[in-house]
């Protein structure tokens, strides 16, 4: 049995998904893109603003399923430029700092709304 998992405190979805999905004792959030749940528009150009808004919106969409980062296992991390990957680290090492998960790090030829990053991430408790 899963449950779908949806707040208005992270952005909607923008297309045929949920925000998360939980089986059991897993949480599977979709990629969070820096889009400002309150305004629908996109935050910030730099990494780092963007970082902080993904960062952000993936923390909403824990709590409201009952989560903590610190469940957190695995992350995927799209970059749109290898460039920014030591700014991006940086920014995500202050929300994942003690015991980080599991994660890959990959550039993309493009990601939804021309934005600089996007994340997934898998759950478990």
């Amino acid at each position: 049995m899963k449950t779908i998992v949806s707040t208005p405190a992270a952005p909607a979805a923008i297309g045929p998904y949920s925000q998360a999905v939980r089986p059991g004792n897993l949480l599977f959030v979709s990629g969070q893109i820096p889009i400002d749940p309150a305004t629908g528009n996109i935050v910030g150009e730099g990494i780092e603003a963007q970082t902080r808004q993904v960062l952000a919106n993936l923390t909403a969409i824990l709590e409201a399923a009952g989560f903590k980062t610190a469940d957190v296992v695995k992350c995927t991390c799209f970059l749109k430029d290898m460039e920014d990957f030591a700014r991006f680290n940086a920014v995500y090492g202050e929300v994942f700092r003690d015991q980080p998960p599991a994660r890959e790090c990959v550039q993309v030829a493009r990601l939804p709304k021309d934005v600089r990053v996007e994340v997934s991430a898998i759950c478990a408790v």
